[in-house]
């Protein structure tokens, strides 16, 4: 008689269970959350984006280097426009000249500064190409270091190698200046040093292809005023005085 428990031959044999139970790969989809399936990992070699391509490398390196060509070549070129502009143009700052100084109602009390200033200076393009444009003028007049007062001076322009005469009127009624027993001890010997300063926003014009703006600013120094212990009034000694031009 056959044993039963042998397989039949012509019949495949049942699959290997590698030590599980039949039935456990439908356990592990049932129940995800238990004893869960080894983690598929991302294979980086498949992908070709991330693949060692030594053509996609060359490219992106002759990429760069043709862009960082192409920046520098921009820059040389801009420079040397810049160059030879300057070259051509040659543009130099304008010169300042304070002509005369008078003060009126002048008066010193108690650290406190009252009086009238009026300046005229004369301003010079020296310039044989450009035009300036003065569009925004601020001055200020000084005991040394400490401001006595400020006011603003129209806008003007200049042409090419062209002298403009420019007033600058201040009045003082109580400023505070740190050093009054100073003015005091000059006023004894007869006179008085005043600075006066400018700031101007000033337009460097060639043409209608070039133009550059600039903040120019002028310092004109040791003006004395003769003015006694006695007078408030006092006029600009010495004859003109010539101011410093920096930007």
């Amino acid at each position: 008689m056959a044993d039963p428990t042998r397989p039949v031959t012509g019949y495949p044999a049942p699959p290997v269970s590698n030590g599980y139970p039949p039935g456990t790969a439908y356990a592990y989809a049932a129940h995800p959350t238990q004893n869960p399936p080894p983690p598929t990992y991302f294979n980086v070699s498949s992908n070709p984006y991330y693949s060692n391509n030594p053509a996609a490398n060359q490219q992106r390196v002759t990429f760069l280097r043709r862009m960082f060509a192409v920046i520098i070549g921009f820059i040389i070129i801009i420079g040397t426009i810049m160059f030879i502009m300057w070259l051509v143009l040659r543009p130099q700052l304008p010169q300042f000249r304070v002509e005369t100084l008078t003060l009126d109602k002048f008066n010193v009390s108690n650290s406190m500064v009252s009086g009238n200033w009026d300046a005229h200076l004369t301003v010079r393009n020296p310039n044989s190409k450009i035009n300036l444009y003065y569009t925004h003028v601020e001055a200020a007049v000084f005991y040394k270091s400490d401001s006595i007062a400020e006011t603003s001076v129209p806008p003007f322009d200049q042409g090419k190698k062209n002298e403009t005469g420019v007033r600058a009127t201040f009045a003082s009624v109580s400023a505070y200046v740190d050093d009054w027993d100073g003015i005091s001890k000059e006023r004894g010997r007869g006179s008085v040093e005043f600075n006066l300063g400018m700031v101007a926003r000033v337009k460097f014009k060639a043409g209608a292809w070039w133009a550059r703006r600039r903040i120019v600013r002028v310092y004109c120094p040791n003006l004395s005023v003769g003015v006694s212990a006695n007078s408030l009034n006092g006029t600009l000694t010495g004859g003109p005085k010539q101011c410093r031009v920096g930007l």
